[in-house]
């Protein structure tokens, strides 16, 4: 019934399997993929015509995590899974980068791509094995698809790399000081397409080992790929790119010298409204038949690729006037909004970021339930990219693909300067607002999120600063790197190139690559202008600020302390009852996690006190000989008992009130009665000896003991 395809390997230290021809055999290509014993199914539909007056390639991909794939229930009210996490989609976007570039030119027929978790044993991260699950479901499908790809995880431990680090050494890098590095790569046979990065200080040379090494890695995975296919691959689909030279002769004919001249506007919205302007020029001037034509919308892209990039490797000089390696004017600018507790405004040419740090407690935590486990996250950055920004009217909803992705980026480039959570207990929320944006508006985020952060208070262990490159390279082999590009060269570009990092090294790269032929060397050369530009920025936000400033006063105050986990419960007490009594007697808030780091948190520095002191006295041991403020709480005949230390009771005998007799201690003392004590010990079953006597009960201070009187008789 079924014929049924499996192709094994071993590949790091585990056994890597691609099997197909038994489930979903309806779709064009099936594959499930399973490392380890992590499993993702992948499935390739695609549509046999293009719908008429299509202009863009519409290629969907999806990401699914299935909870029963890790033995688990989705948690909330509604128990399926619902909307998809930031996970499922910058996994989704981390497989859609490196295939979109490799679909035959002029292919614009509908295709979706499907990846679903199956099984997951918590070791081995499923983003990958759906990456190479989904190449080989396109390989086999017969879609013009001029692949394969495969992808692979690399770190960076005692300065060698790890190929698939395991899920664990990957979670929390910020608090694993062993792990360096997480990167993914994905590539060809000949040419790497995708990298994407979380570093920790890394030089470029190091960057750009890593990346060769996970080259190198994916190669037996490409081989393992085409040996499936030759033996179940669908006849190709027939398609052929469609002939439109004459047209575009006609197009570059009528308005290649208007083109060029409207693209020599420096300003992005009269340039905009000058290209919109020659475009309809052009289109005017062509035939009924010439305007109905499909791809004249390709003509006239191909016509404004061919003179933005025309310059840029014969003379060196880019559509703003600007040299390859030129920075476009920064300004940098903190402390703009009064009641925040950190902000800051980054701007490099047409391109704003209002970047703003909040300051919270641990309730304010990001709680995460994932696949491989439930935790928290300290460090959030949310990226919102408003119509008007590039002057624009449009719909206005919840966060996109994009949106997360910028997000993601630059968290991954700001979070290796955080301080550990143990020096710094805060929750922190950095928001960036795009407000305006012509290229690049991510690394914005990365300049604006530094200084915010060091405006709010946050001692980073250094500034972090982005910059993005481009490229433009021609069928000869020459080419042009570009610093800081425009969003039309990011558009009309080989590569969108982003470093972000400190002095020091790299601590995120994000590379997507629209031809092959990307050599080592250029990217070697890429990296190193990267560094230069990154440098030069530093320099322009340091003019603004350099360090972290003092806290805003509406921020919360928290301090942390220690405690033995046998004392957690006693500060809890039944029911919560005791740390119910604390925060309401202090006015703090308390948070106690279960290793005993306790955090008190207040914008009021005496109920963080008062709450400190509090918790003390329940976990501290009294001190032998120590002195101690109590109060009566029991007068009994042979003595009075006295609260002196958070709870806990002592008695004080009688002969050991005053340095005389008395006849009852209720001769000097009452209930309720403040007074000083000192702890003498404790006897033989425990009980706490104190004493009055010898301590000043109006400053609290030891005092010598009395000389005993001679007797009359001497």
């Amino acid at each position: 019934m079924f014929k049924e395809t499996k192709k094994s390997m071993q590949w790091g230290e585990e056994t890597l399997t691609l099997e197909t021809g038994k489930v979903a055999r309806q779709a064009d290509g099936t594959v499930i993929a399973t490392l380890g014993e992590t499993s993702v199914m992948a499935n390739v539909t695609f549509a046999k015509q293009q719908k008429e007056g299509q202009d863009f390639f519409p290629l969907t991909v999806h990401y699914q995590e299935k909870y029963y794939a890790a033995g688990k229930i989705p948690g909330g009210f509604f128990k399926r899974e619902a909307r998809p996490t930031e996970k499922e989609t910058l996994t989704a976007r981390l497989i859609d980068r490196p295939i979109r570039p490799l679909f035959v030119p002029g292919f614009k027929n509908e295709v979706l791509v499907m990846c679903t978790v199956l099984s997951h044993d918590l070791v081995n991260d499923p983003d990958i094995v759906a990456m190479i699950a989904a190449s080989a479901a396109l390989t086999i499908s017969g879609a013009p698809f001029r692949g394969p790809i495969a992808g692979a995880r690399v770190g960076f431990e005692d300065g060698e790399y790890v190929l698939n680090p395991t899920v664990d050494d990957m979670e929390g890098l910020r608090n694993n000081p062993e792990q360096r590095l997480d990167l993914v790569v994905a590539g060809t046979k000949d040419a790497v397409m995708m990298v994407e990065s979380e570093a920790y200080e890394l030089t470029e040379e190091e960057m750009l080992g890593g990346v060769m090494f996970a080259h190198e890695q994916i190669q037996p995975v490409i081989d393992l790929i085409i040996d499936l296919a030759e033996e179940c691959a669908k006849e190709p689909f027939e398609f052929v790119a469609p002939d439109y030279s004459e047209l575009f002769d006609v197009v570059k004919a009528a308005g290649e010298e208007k083109m060029r001249a409207a693209y020599a506007i420096g300003d992005k919205q009269e340039r905009t409204s000058a290209v919109a302007a020659v475009k309809e020029e052009i289109i005017a001037g062509l035939s009924e038949e010439q305007q109905a034509d499909a791809n004249l919308g390709s003509a006239l892209k191909k016509l404004e690729s061919g003179v933005l990039r025309g310059d840029v490797v014969k003379n060196g000089r880019r559509i703003d006037g600007r040299a390859l390696n030129e920075i476009r004017p920064i300004v940098s600018e903190t402390g703009l909004l009064p009641r925040t507790h950190g902000s800051a405004l980054f701007t490099r040419g047409e391109t704003q970021g209002l970047v703003v740090t909040t300051l919270g407690t641990g309730d304010d935590e990001q709680f995460i339930d994932a696949l491989h486990g439930n935790f928290k996250s300290n460090f959030l950055l949310h990226y919102n990219f408003p119509p008007y920004s590039v002057g624009e009217v449009g719909r206005v909803g919840s966060p996109g693909r994009r949106e997360i992705g910028h997000g993601k980026l630059a968290w991954r480039a700001l979070q290796a300067v955080l301080p550990a959570a143990t020096d710094f207990p805060y929750t922190i929320r950095v928001v960036s607002e795009i407000t305006e944006s012509n290229g690049s508006s991510s690394m914005a985020s990365v300049c604006g999120g530094s200084l915010s952060m060091m405006d709010a208070g946050v001692p980073l262990k250094a500034p972090v600063a982005g910059v993005a490159m481009g490229l433009v390279l021609e069928e000869d082999g020459s080419y042009g790197i570009l610093s800081d590009i425009l969003g039309d060269e990011d558009h009309l570009g080989d590569m969108d190139f982003k470093v972000a990092g400190t002095e020091n090294g790299i601590t995120s790269l994000q590379m997507d690559i629209k031809v092959a032929g990307i050599t080592a060397d250029i990217m070697s050369k890429a990296l190193a202008q990267a560094k230069e530009g990154r440098l030069h920025i530093l320099g322009e936000m340091a003019k603004a600020l350099t360090e972290a400033s003092e806290f805003s006063v509406h921020a919360p105050r928290i301090e942390t302390m220690n405690i033995p986990t046998d004392k957690i419960r006693e500060v809890i007490g039944s029911g919560g009852k005791v740390i119910r009594e604390i925060v309401e007697t202090s006015g703090a808030k308390v948070d106690i996690n279960d290793d005993g780091v306790i955090k008190i948190a207040s914008p009021d520095g005496e109920s963080i006190k008062k709450a400190y002191e509090m918790i003390h006295s329940i976990v501290a041991e009294p001190e032998e000989g120590a002195i101690y403020k109590g109060k009566v709480v029991k007068i009994v005949d042979f003595g009075a008992f006295v609260n002196f230390f958070g709870k806990r009771d002592g008695l004080v005998h009688v002969s050991q009130i005053e340095n005389r007799r008395l006849n009852h201690p209720s001769d000097v003392l009452k209930e309720g009665q403040e007074v000083f004590v000192k702890l003498l010990g404790f006897d033989d079953r425990g009980k706490v000896r104190l004493a009055m006597k010898m301590v000043n009960q109006e400053t609290g201070e030891e005092q010598a003991p009395e000389p005993k009187k001679k007797k009359e008789d001497e």
